[in-house]
């Protein structure tokens, strides 16, 4: 008897407890303001910050669209990366050497997390909508600094 008299209790006040939280957003898809990619990633990509702020602390949505043949080469980040492969197909492997013949296929609805200072790299086959998300500020090291594209004068020249 006490136990459904808690349940029931907990049940009522769910309603209320909804209610209360009215600090929530909603985003639809076409209310998304698309851009270039952040000085760090390759030419190519658009991107969307869905929620937070990805330059300052504390959590983040980004969504970035990605084109067939893009690829980020290896790479870490000081804080976790979470990934929600939205439509498309994006591989993702670790390590300091860029090999296609490594690494796993995530289709759409698949999630990765690289951890922090996790070495890591990824590519596109075709058109690919991702979703990242994590605590800020975000920040990509590129292993070898000579694929880092704001050390690339040609790719810095064409922004």
């Amino acid at each position: 008897m006490r136990t459904t008299a808690v349940v029931a209790i907990l049940l009522a006040a769910l309603p209320a407890a909804a209610l209360a939280m009215d600090d929530h957003i909603a985003i639809q898809p076409n209310a998304l303001k698309w851009g270039p990619p952040p000085p760090g990633l390759p030419p190519g990509a658009h991107v969307a910050v869905v929620a937070g702020d990805p330059s300052k602390d504390g959590p983040y949505v980004v969504r970035a669209k990605l084109p067939s043949g893009y690829k980020i080469l290896p790479h870490t980040h000081p804080t976790d990366e979470n990934v929600t492969v939205l439509s498309g197909t994006f591989h993702i492997a670790m390590g300091d050497k860029f090999d296609i013949k490594k690494g796993e296929t995530v289709r759409a609805g698949g999630f990765f997390t690289a951890q922090k200072g996790m070495q890591h790299y990824g590519w596109s086959t075709g058109p690919t909508l991702i979703q990242i998300h994590g605590m800020g500020p975000f920040a990509i090291t590129y292993v070898n600094p000579a694929d880092d594209p704001r050390n690339n004068t040609k790719t810095s020249a064409k922004k």
